[in-house]
């Protein structure tokens, strides 16, 4: 719908059930201030009380149909027709303002939603929305009445949180609370006589629908009256009146116009509710507490007081008029409350001498009227009398009131789903004993004629309920009405002077006055209600208040009764004798006196002559008789307890299992009479003794329950006593005698009985309490170690096979639940006690462990995974048994979290992780996943049939269900490694179960678990924790099964209706008033989802799957182009991120962590940029959104807050440290920061790259709103410093470790670190380690005062940690995401002007920052590899350069004198890294830096007058430090390598190698003896030559891993290391000595390079080079290295490398023996470049030609015969280079790239055409190579043929065996390479240089395409080119010399291969005679020589005259000062050896 308004208005997105819910106590973070602006423009509808929602109107009408709408909060709506139409049809149906429709319909659809997915074909779409709309509207309607409920309440209530609310804003809403009052009433009775309205009235269903809400309206406004009258509207007589009168004209509002559609049971219900709420109104309204104090009734009152009706005798009588006309018992209540206003308004007309005439008059006719006698009695005496006589009822009615009805049973109200707002208020209670108390007031309570249920209903208003409905009248009762008379505790009196005869009573109320509330055997209580009541703190301290006087009390009770025989009174063994005072014997002065001292019951000693009172007749064989003897009232409660094990013991057969259990009885001759229990005659009721020792059990727990004081008091003045009692025999402890109870009920295998169940519920339930005292928990273990009976199995006798046999039958789980909840206190106790346990008393833990074992197997086994099977009674009981059971598993595993090694009681917790995770079955899986698949329709057919009591307990069930699921979810994470498969509850979640109809309107036989968690997300039926637990789920759910390979589950796959869901999770994060928990994980899960679930992320990203809408739908109907318009308007989470963004200023000052969460979900969007670019284009096109992301990128943090807690106090009812909230919205904040810096940085990753090197880069409009930063130094400067800063304390960490460990030794703070995974957790004080379980190990501690300051600076120092880990994560989030933007700002940053200064002053400041690190830890490691990531990233954006200012070289030397601090930093070694003992190691980064720095060095260096001595010797240190630790470094790596295969040892290999080859360069190392003294002394050659040996150089041994990386591990780096070595003379020398042949001989690759089968490429790594081919070439340039370097001085080493050339024959010679046709690589040509270089360097190396090698002369013999066939090949080659191009083969992707690129070639070209850059690059660049090859060739060549030495020597010294080349001009292939050859490359090479010598010498031949391919200028190829023609030249010359000089020369063989042959030289020549045949052969000789040198040495000329000038050329492009001419030179030898001789 558009026309959504910019401003929001909280008319529309509050609905009043959440401003209720604000105002009762669930504000949810929002301010007073916020409530006041969402009260404020609705005051005047909630004054409305009979039309809240207006009546239509032409004013409104008008406005909406305008278009415009301005609301009472001064917001602008647009409406379209849609809205107009809408409005328009709410309006008429509901009969309400225009525009209160329209906030009706935007309020509907904002927080609810419209779902039209159930449409049926009978009804049209306004239809449908009304239908849906309606039940929003009633309920709407019923809140609005509700809204004054706590506004009222705490008006009265200075502590009340809202209190300050509700006195601002109350006046307001309600200016005159009397006519309010009156209003309302008038209302109430318009409503019970209102008829159903016309348009419905013809649908039934409706109609009943509307009457039934109008009786809920009716209730909840007398709700609001009853709190309106509690304080806030005085109690005026004609208000009190006219109450009166609608309370009995509507018969309690029973009198209903619609009495006919109320007839089902929730109308009846109501009616039911209205009714009691009368009752309380009439009885509250008279005030009776304030009637019944002195001067609570004034008949003459001055006019300031506030005015109340007893002050008026008109309105009196108008009460009292009504109240007589109306007698029934339905008023009785009113009646009575009368007739106690009656008697004190007669009291104080006896105490007032003066009274006015109208109130005498009305006293004297009406209390006292004449006619009845002398002993008349008053009225309301009467009154009382017949109120309290049993035809009337009114016990009864009062005990119906508190124990059936909603209004006073919270339970009941939930089961019947009660409309009242508020069941159970105090204030109820608090009315009804201000009833009692005017009963007992009254009437004297021994006058009472039904006592008992006078007693029942004392006992069920104080103690039947929720304690927080009750400590607060019982806490009352003890401190006020106790001391205000008499017969307000006279119900007390009664029972104490009647005990121990009548046991129950006294105790019963005793018990009801502890504040404790009721006890789980009572069927009013529920676990969801005893959930629902936690108490508060004051709420504790009252009950212990009330539990101190009950304790008191009992303990010093001034009686004891006793039943006595009357012969014992008489005789000579009289024990009692008579003392007659009165004038009867039977009168009242009777008294009697014991004769003797007796010992009675307790153990107490009543002396003689003791005073007894009569308590009943004295006409029969026994007297019950009151002693004045004060005694303890708990001694006589255990002894009753002891009787009961003893008479047990004797008669059940059970007598071989106690020993006698007595207190000391002393014997037949002792002086104290003796009496046991059953002489005192103690009756005993229908319940037995078990009921006797079920309320002593009770009481007892009662009092201590939760109470420790008290309860150690209790129990040592219970096992003390008086020492002269226990002299005979040993008492029982309490803990002994509950034990011996339990045992003996649990034992008995007689049908189920209540009272049973109630007896072994009571022990159970003081084992429970018992277990909270540190004194006696041990005890507690101990018998229950011992007994069989409770965690025993079906099999033996126990609980197993009595109780859950018993309940089984019945249904009811009491006893179950009972044992449960023992369980889970033994379970508390256990990891409560844990640091109390000594080192020296470990065995108790064992023994716990022990217990904890079986009962956990124990209530798995047979209560578990059977229970769903059971029946129950109560279908919430199934739900409390799993709730009770999987809250226990949770306990134990947050406790205990099995990730944690040193945890406690590690056997249980792994025990319930193997049955839910390692060896989970499915019976331990399915009530888990069950109860969630099935709990929709549970939940809906609870709420159908109104149990919502059962709904409640489902719903806690739920909750504890999810946590479970939760936990074992993220353990699985924590546990598994990456690619496991799914647990069995994964699979079970995503599994289809039977469920049946959900909350959804479609019905399913199955259900998916997954879907069902997604509905909880957005149901608001099931509460606020289960929807934030299902979203906890999800997210855990999602982020584990990511983890499953091959195919993980998707989460989209088992949604019903995915796009429905993801519009619900939408709306959720939308609403800004929804709760912030739900909503901060709604946008985590999100944010998970878009990075894990492509699916998922399209509906969150763009709302749909991307589906293309076909065009069939443009034909759809009217309707259907509606919805799909709203479809197309779905709002996505990435428009509400883009929207919230818009008031991100807002967001950063109050809500930061909201805020981080959105651009958190905004980086992820990022990241997956390219999945979503057709989404998110138009917001990176959005100039707006950019600048706000920059905005906040830039925003300052401010300083940072303190971090040492030194108070707390309680936020939201939870203790915080003080400097929480301040510390949380910093961390926030900067993490906000963080990811904005990240998004930005992400978005210039997308920015498409141009497609050609020419074009310039294109800026994105991220990077330009925040380019400016970078050009004001100060502002980055102070970004950088602000996210490099570090405020972490490791001091924090190590003082609670030493408190702790002098402390509590046995507890370790990693045992409280918290198991959420880090999304999940809140930065603040409870961040990395866990406070509630911090609170939880230390709650024992707190009860010991010594140890209670320990405790709380204990939790002051974790907090501490907290609060300081959560700003150092977030400073570490924002060091990171500008590392990662300053990598992606690269291009763009190194571009800028005058950054570069600025990067190298940043760096140096921040390297001195790390210099002076003295912090140590994991922690400062990690924030130290962060800090040198920041570095390294500034760094690489300064990059390299030669011309920086002396500033600039300032600022580097000072970052090179820091960088060799951070090396040598003591406080963060860089061994450690190394050593992988740090968490996230540091050193690859630092070697980085250490790499940039050193290059940097060289470039300096290698400039003048940039390093004086003082930078020089900086720099020098730098690079010894670096070296030394290079060479280490490399020792550690290459010995660990050899033991593993490790990415992370490869890439340190990769970098150390790389340094180390900076490092020993020469002009930056001046000296190689230290670092060659290193290597020595740590043997890093050798050990860098066994790995190389041993490490595979192919990679085959991990193929996939060789597929991904492309290089083996380890080999390249080595050989590269090998490499650096050789490149420098003394490590040459140094290398050659470690065997370096062998090593090469003998590795990986030496067999397949001796079979000659090292292939360019290997099938298995296609696209890529052959490792080892790569390999075998590095290790070819390395012996040819070595040679180079040693020279002729270490021939030995040139011997040795000759013999490697055989090994590597067939390899070697496959190379040499490349032809034109052949196919050509460029790896290929690198193979035969290096196999001549090494030919080159032995020729170069080899001995003179005086003392030859007769190896090295065969190696090169061999070469030389293979190098003239291959040169022949490679002319041909370079004269044709259009053939040759056709013969290329890529090998690598870019290759094929290139090539495609490569224009095909459509005329032959020659050598010069491919020098042109813009057609043939890539040609061009293989013909250079080919150049650079054949001059390799020639260059070794003219080594291996002595080319200089006949240069130089005299031509007798000539190696004339040397003329290997043929000296004529035929130019053949396949054949050696002839003088014709020559000069053909010659010739060709000549052309080519002219060519390039006509070019500037930097003109690009070739660009750079990639790092490894550089681009080739003029000035490179022109010295290739000259090279080789010069190389050509010499060797020509020389060997046309040595030929012609031979004195064999054999013309035949210049021309014997020859197609052509001479006749001269076909001649086969015949032996002769030698002299003749020499004479003629050698004239044949001089003619061939003489022919040949003419042709040979002319051309020879013509080209060296040709070469001269451009060789001269030459020089100038290669800047070449030059002082002689090579051409001179050769002709000049030319002429002379060659042209001369011949001539």
């Amino acid at each position: 719908m558009s026309g959504e308004p910019s401003q929001r208005s909280k008319l529309i997105d509050v609905t009043y059930q959440q401003l209720h819910s604000f105002l009762s106590g669930q504000p949810e973070g929002s301010s007073p201030e916020l409530i006041t602006q969402i009260i404020t423009p609705r005051a005047t509808q909630l004054r409305n009380v009979s039309k809240p929602y207006g009546k239509p109107n032409d004013a409104s009408r008008k406005a909406i149909e305008s278009g415009a709408v301005t609301l009472s909060d001064g917001v602008k709506l647009q409406v379209d027709d849609v809205a107009k139409e809408f409005t328009t049809v709410l309006s008429k149906h509901f009969d309400i303002d225009e525009i209160q429709a329209l906030i009706l319909l935007r309020s509907f659809l904002y927080n609810e939603g419209l779902h039209l997915n159930g449409f049926k074909s009978d009804k049209t779409l306004l239809e449908e929305l009304v239908a849906a709309i309606t039940p929003f509207y009633y309920s709407e309607r019923l809140f609005i009445l509700r809204t004054l409920i706590p506004l009222f309440r705490a008006q009265q209530n200075a502590e009340d949180p809202i209190h300050v609310i509700a006195s601002e804003n109350l006046p307001k809403i309600i200016p005159d609370g009397r006519v309010f009052a009156g209003e309302l009433i008038d209302e109430y009775l318009r409503k019970t006589s209102e008829d159903v309205p016309n348009n419905l009235s013809a649908d039934p269903r409706a109609a009943s629908r509307w009457a039934k809400q109008n009786c809920k309206e009716q209730l909840v406004m007398l709700e609001v009256i009853f709190w309106a009258m509690w304080g806030y509207v005085p109690c005026e007589g004609p208000l009190v009146v006219k109450l009166y009168e609608a309370a009995y004209d509507t018969n309690l509002g029973s009198l209903q116009q619609n009495t006919t559609l109320l007839l089902d049971d929730e109308g009846a219900q109501v009616l039911q509710d209205s009714a009691a709420l009368w009752i309380l109104i009439t009885v509250e309204v008279l005030e009776l507490e304030r009637i019944s104090e002195s001067d609570g009734v004034e008949f003459s009152p001055s006019p300031d007081d506030t005015p109340f009706y007893a002050t008026s005798s008109d309105y009196v009588k108008r009460i009292h008029t009504l109240v007589m006309a109306n007698t029934g018992s339905q008023y009785a209540c009113a009646y009575l409350a009368w007739a106690f206003v009656l008697s004190r308004l007669h009291a104080k007309a006896q105490e007032k001498k003066e009274i006015p005439d109208s109130y005498r008059s009305f006293l004297e006719s009406t209390i006292s009227p004449p006619g009845r006698g002398k002993d008349r009695e008053l009225t309301h005496t009467l009154m009382a009398r017949t109120a309290l006589s049993s035809d009337v009822g009114l016990f009864n009615l009062l005990l119906t009131l508190l124990t059936s009805s909603p209004v006073f049973v919270t339970a009941i109200a939930w089961r019947t789903g009660s409309t009242v707002t508020d069941p159970n208020a105090i204030a109820f209670r608090s009315v009804l004993k201000g009833l009692l108390m005017s009963v007992v007031e009254l009437v004297p309570v021994e006058l009472i004629p039904e006592f008992d249920s006078f007693v029942e209903v004392w006992i069920a208003l104080f103690g039947r309920s929720e304690s927080r409905s009750v400590v607060g009248i019982c806490k009352q009762f003890w401190q006020c009405d106790w001391h205000q008379g008499i017969a307000k505790r006279a119900i007390f009196d009664v029972a104490r002077s009647r005990f121990p005869i009548h046991f129950r009573p006294l105790v019963r109320l005793l018990r009801a006055l502890t504040g404790s509330g009721f006890l789980d055997t009572d069927p009013l209580s529920t676990t969801a209600s005893a959930e629902y009541s936690r108490i508060s703190d004051g709420d504790v301290a009252d009950q212990e208040i009330c539990s101190q006087h009950v304790f008191y009390y009992m303990d010093r009770l001034p009686t004891f009764s006793l039943v006595i025989p009357v012969s014992s009174c008489s005789g000579p063994n009289a024990v009692y004798e008579k003392v007659q005072y009165g004038p009867s014997a039977s009168g009242p002065g009777l008294t009697y006196k014991n004769v003797r001292a007796i010992r009675l019951p307790g153990g107490s000693i009543m002396p003689p002559r003791s005073t007894g009172r009569l308590l009943s007749s004295d006409g029969g064989d026994v007297v019950a008789v009151c002693w004045e003897h004060e005694n303890s009232g708990w001694k006589v409660v255990i002894d009753v307890l002891t009787e009961y094990v003893t008479r047990r013991r004797m008669y059940v057969g059970t007598a071989d299992l106690y020993q006698d259990v007595t207190f000391g009885r002393t014997g037949p001759g002792s002086v104290p009479l003796t009496l046991r229990l059953e002489d005192v005659g103690m009756e005993i009721d229908d319940g037995g003794d078990e009921a006797l020792a079920t309320d002593a059990l009770d009481l007892i727990r009662s009092v201590i329950q939760d109470q420790p004081g008290l309860a150690e008091q209790l129990l040592e003045m219970l096992e003390n006593g008086d020492t002269a009692t226990n002299n005979d025999s040993h008492s029982p402890g309490l803990v002994q005698l509950t034990t011996m109870i339990l045992e003996e009920a649990l034992s008995r295998s007689q049908a189920r009985n209540f009272s049973r169940t109630q007896l072994v519920t009571s022990a159970m339930s003081v084992l429970s309490a018992l277990l909270t005292l540190p004194k006696y928990s041990q005890r507690v273990w101990l018998y229950i170690r011992s007994t069989s009976v409770l965690f025993s199995s079906t099999q033996t006798p126990g609980f197993a096979s009595v109780a859950l046999a018993a309940e089984r039958v019945s249904g009811q789980y009491t006893m179950t639940l009972a044992l449960l909840h023992l369980v889970q206190q033994l379970a508390q106790e256990a990891f409560a006690s844990v640091v109390m346990i000594s080192a020296d008393n470990q065995r108790i833990n064992q023994v716990k462990e022990e217990v904890l074992l079986r009962a956990a197997n124990f209530v798995h086994g047979e209560i578990w995974v059977e229970h769903l099977g059971w029946k129950y009674v109560q279908l919430g009981d199934r739900f409390e048994i799993g709730r009770r059971i999987s809250s226990l598993y949770s306990y134990i595993l947050v406790q205990s979290p099995p990730a944690i090694e040193n945890r406690p009681y590690p056997v249980l917790s792994q025990a319930v992780i193997d049955t839910l995770v390692h060896k989970a079955a499915s019976s331990s899986i399915l009530p888990l996943v069950s109860a969630i698949a099935t709990s929709p329709q549970t939940l809906g057919g609870l709420y159908a049939s109104r149990h919502l009591g059962d709904a409640r307990r489902l719903i806690f069930l739920l909750e504890s269900h999810l946590q479970l699921i939760r936990l074992v979810l993220n353990f699985k994470q924590q546990s598994s490694p990456q690619g496991t498969k799914p647990s069995l509850l994964e699979q079970a979640l995503c599994s289809r179960i039977s469920g049946g109809v959900g909350f959804s309107d479609s019905a399913r036989a199955r259900v998916d678990p997954v879907d069902v968690l997604a509905t909880f997300v957005k149901e608001r039926s099931v509460g606020t924790v289960v929807p934030l637990e299902a979203m906890r789920v999800l997210h855990a759910l999602c982020s584990s099964l990511s983890m499953v390979v091959p195919s993980p589950p998707t989460i989209v796959g088992h949604l019903t209706n995915p796009e429905a869901t993801v519009a619900s999770l939408v709306r959720i994060v939308q609403h800004p008033y929804d709760d912030l928990p739900l909503r901060i994980s709604v946008w985590n899960f999100i944010t998970l989802a878009v990075d894990k679930e492509p699916a998922l992320a399209n509906l969150f990203v763009a709302g749909d799957f991307h589906i293309p809408i076909s065009d069939s739908k443009e034909k759809a109907p009217n309707k259907t182009r509606r919805d799909s318009k709203g479809e197309e308007e779905r709002m996505t989470a990435l428009e509400v991120a883009r929207t919230t963004l818009e008031d991100w200023k807002a967001l950063w000052e109050s809500n930061p962590q909201l805020l981080a969460s959105i651009l958190q979900f905004l980086h992820v969007v990022w990241q997956h940029g390219h999945e979503h670019k057709d989404r998110i284009d138009a917001t990176r096109q959005d100039e707006e959104f950019w600048s706000r992301v920059a905005a906040i990128a830039r925003e300052e943090l401010g300083p940072y807050p303190d971090y040492v807690t030194n108070s707390f106090k309680v936020i939201d009812d939870e203790r915080r440290s003080g400097l929480h909230e301040a510390v949380s919205i910093q961390a926030y904040r900067g993490m906000a920061k963080s990811y904005a810096v990240r998004i930005l940085g992400q978005d210039v990753f997308l920015q498409p790259r141009p497609t050609s090197s020419d074009a310039p880069l294109p800026k994105p409009l991220s990077y330009i709103k925040l380019a400016p930063m970078f050009k004001a130094e100060e502002q980055l400067n102070e970004s950088i410093l602000e996210a490099v800063s570090s405020l972490y304390d490791p001091s924090l960490y190590d003082a609670v470790t030493e408190h702790l460990s002098e402390s509590f030794p046995s507890f370790a703070l990693e045992q409280i670190r918290s198991q959420d995974p880090l999304v999940e957790r809140d930065l603040g004080d409870d961040f990395v380690f866990s406070l509630k379980l911090l609170r939880s190990r230390l709650q024992l501690c707190l009860m010991d005062d010594e140890r209670v300051r320990d405790v709380e600076e204990i939790e002051k120092q974790v907090t501490s940690i907290n609060l300081n880990m959560s700003l150092t994560h977030s400073q570490i989030s924002l060091a990171e995401a500008w590392q990662f933007l300053f990598r992606q700002l690269l291009p763009f940053i190194r571009v800028e002007p005058g950054i570069r200064s600025s990067l190298l002053t940043l760096a140096a400041t921040i390297s001195g920052d790390l210099a002076r690190e003295r912090r140590q830890g994991e922690v400062v490691a990690t924030i130290h590899g962060t800090r040198l990531g920041v570095l390294l990233s500034i760094l690489e954006a300064a990059w390299f350069t030669t011309t920086d200012t002396a500033t600039d070289v300032d600022s580097f030397i000072t970052l090179v004198s820091n960088v060799r601090m951070v090396l040598l930093n003591e406080a963060q070694p860089l061994s450690q890294s190394f050593l992988g003992k740090l968490p996230l190691p540091f050193h690859r980064t630092l070697l980085q830096i250490l790499y940039f720095v050193v290059r940097q060095s060289r470039y300096m260096a290698r400039r003048p007058k940039v390093f004086n001595a003082s930078k020089r010797l900086t720099v020098t240190e730098l690079v010894d430090a670096t070296v030394t630790l290079a060479v280490d470094a490399l020792r550690l790596t290459f010995d660990s390598a050899r033991t593993r295969l490790d990415l992370d040892l490869d890439q340190d290999m990769e970098l150390l190698v790389a340094v180390f080859e900076q490092c020993t360069r020469p002009d930056i190392c001046s000296s190689s003896l230290p670092w060659l003294t290193k290597c020595q002394e740590t043997d890093v050659i050798n050990s860098s030559l066994g790995l190389l040996v041993h490490s595979d150089m192919v990679g085959l041994s991990d193929l996939p891993l060789l597929r991904i990386r492309r290089i083996p591990l380890y080999s390249p780096h080595i050989l590269f290391f090998h490499m650096a070595l050789v490149s420098i003379p003394s490590g040459a020398e140094r290398f050659a000595s470690e065997g370096v042949i062998a090593a090469f001989s003998n590795n990986s690759l030496s067999s397949a390079i001796s079979a000659g089968q090292v292939d360019v490429v290997l099938p298995e790594l296609p696209g890529e080079r052959n490792p080892a081919h790569r390999a075998y070439c590095s290790m070819l340039a390395i012996i040819s290295g070595v040679i180079s370097t040693l020279g002729r001085q270490h021939q030995y080493f040139t011997v040795a490398a000759c013999g490697i050339v055989p090994l590597y024959g067939k390899q070697i010679s496959r190379a040499l023996s490349w032809s034109i046709g052949d196919p050509i690589t460029l790896p290929l040509l690198e193979e035969m470049e290096q196999v001549v270089n090494l030919f080159y360097a032995i020729a170069e190396s080899a001995p003179p030609l005086t003392n030859p090698d007769p190896i090295i002369t065969k190696v090169l013999r061999v070469f030389g015969t293979h190098a003239l066939v291959l040169l022949q090949q490679l002319n041909y080659a370079l004269t044709h280079p259009n053939h040759l191009a056709s013969l290329l083969e890529p090998v690598t992707i870019e290759e094929r790239t290139a090539m495609e690129k490569e224009p095909i070639a459509s005329v032959s070209l020659s050598s010069v055409d491919m020098v042109d850059l813009q057609r043939h690059p890539l040609t061009a660049r293989l013909v250079h190579k080919v150049f650079k090859l054949c001059n390799l060739v020639v260059s070794a060549l003219v080594s291996t043929s002595h080319a200089y030495d006949v240069l130089l020597g005299e031509q007798e010294d000539w190696p004339v065996h040397e003329a290997v080349i043929v000296p004529h001009s035929k130019v053949v292939l396949g054949e050696p390479a002839s003088v014709g050859t020559l000069l053909e490359l010659a010739n060709c090479s000549l052309d080519v240089l002219r060519n390039l010598v006509n070019r500037p010498a930097g003109q690009a031949i070739v660009p750079a395409t990639s790092l490894k391919d550089a681009s080739l200028n003029v000035r490179q190829a022109t010295l290739t080119v000259r090279q080789n023609l010069e190389a050509i030249l010499i060797y020509a010359v020389t060997q046309l010399a040595m030929w012609l000089s031979k004195p064999d020369f054999d013309p035949a063989a210049a021309d014997m291969e020859s197609d052509e042959h001479t006749s001269q030289a076909m001649e086969v020549r015949e032996p002769v005679a030698k002299g003749r045949a020499r004479r003629q052969s050698l004239t044949l000789a001089e003619r061939l020589r003489r022919g040949m040198t003419g042709e040979m040495a002319s051309d020879l000329q013509a080209l060296l005259t040709r070469s001269r000038p451009v060789l001269a050329k030459s020089d100038e492009i290669l800047e070449k000062q030059t002082s002689g001419d090579l051409t001179q030179v050769l002709l000049r030898f030319l002429n002379e050896r060659v042209v001369a001789p011949a001539a």
